[in-house]
């Protein structure tokens, strides 16, 4: 039996994380309790650099545990465990785990329509970050999500160009961290690259009803190799909701095939998912190839 060591519980955590990220929630549910008893027992031993090392491992757990409660639509226990996570960060050695979780607080309040305070929190964070810390690769990730955030919330909030301006800023940020070096734990950071900023700039197109000027921003889209399944997913379905929106079925369902490939579990978990092949399936002429997905999704009835 392998000794439990700080090493190996940020791994754990950090297998926790790819677990999230490819939708195996059933999975992670069952093993989030060890993975956060483990982590405060790491945060009770060693020194005082392994205890707050243990800390911000503890801090990633609880975040963890907090993303997967948004998921399955339990905000209120989501806030409790990020609480919790930013205590922990508090308590540990680095100084950008609380405003890294500060952005998952904010993504729990826009969940909550509670897009003042989201803002509020997300821009004061990233100011932090930005006078402290935008010098580093770890800091610009971080300050970078925090950006992102905010521009959603002033979107939700009905103010599409300034969202789109801190955007646009984001994503020649995302071109600067490209030269810098690549951070020690990747998994364990913001995701934050020149594909996420462009993912979220098509995303905010879609929800604001502006499906080409969506397609013209993901036209040509190159992914990062380290963006997450997850992000992938959302740039599928809004890429399928656009051509939904314009009419072309072509287009949708070639979308969703490559979603229902090459991320089946995400598709199955995104209402988004199921509210654009319900929409395709009530066209009077349905597109070719359509009937497979719906079966998929259990909406060809």
């Amino acid at each position: 039996m392998e000794t439990l060591t700080l090493e190996r519980v940020r791994r754990d955590i950090a297998g926790g994380w790819t677990l999230y990220h490819a939708a195996a929630f059933e999975e992670l549910l069952s093993a989030l309790p060890g993975l956060i008893i483990d982590a405060r027992f790491a945060a009770t031993v060693g020194d005082a650099g392994q205890r707050a090392g243990g800390q911000a491992a503890l801090s990633k757990a609880l975040q963890l545990g907090g993303h997967l409660a948004i998921r399955m639509g339990k905000t209120d226990l989501a806030l409790s465990s990020l609480e919790r996570a930013i205590a922990a960060a508090d308590a540990s050695s680095d100084p950008l785990l609380a405003p890294m979780i500060s952005n998952s607080v904010a993504w729990a309040y826009q969940r909550q329509a509670r897009l003042d305070d989201a803002r509020g929190l997300a821009v004061h964070a990233a100011d932090r970050v930005e006078r402290d810390h935008s010098g580093t690769p770890e800091g610009m990730r971080v300050w970078g999500g925090l950006l992102m955030s905010a521009a959603t919330s002033h979107a939700r909030s009905g103010d599409y160009e300034r969202a789109s301006d801190m955007m646009v800023t984001a994503e020649k940020a995302a071109e600067r961290l490209a030269r810098m070096p690549n951070p020690q734990d990747g998994k364990l950071l913001s995701v934050f690259n020149k594909s996420s900023v462009r993912i979220e700039r098509v995303r905010l197109a879609v929800q604001h009803e502006r499906p080409s000027e969506a397609l013209t921003l993901a036209r040509g889209m190159r992914l990062s190799r380290d963006t997450p399944p997850s992000w992938r997913t959302w740039l599928l379905l809004d890429v399928a909701r656009a051509h939904t929106d314009l009419g072309n079925g072509v287009g949708a369902v070639k979308a969703l095939e490559s979603l229902k490939r090459n991320a089946p579990a995400w598709m199955r978990h995104h209402t988004l998912a199921v509210a654009v092949v319900r929409d395709l399936w009530n066209w009077s002429s349905r597109p070719t190839g359509l009937k497979p997905i719906a079966e998929f999704l259990g909406v060809a009835d």
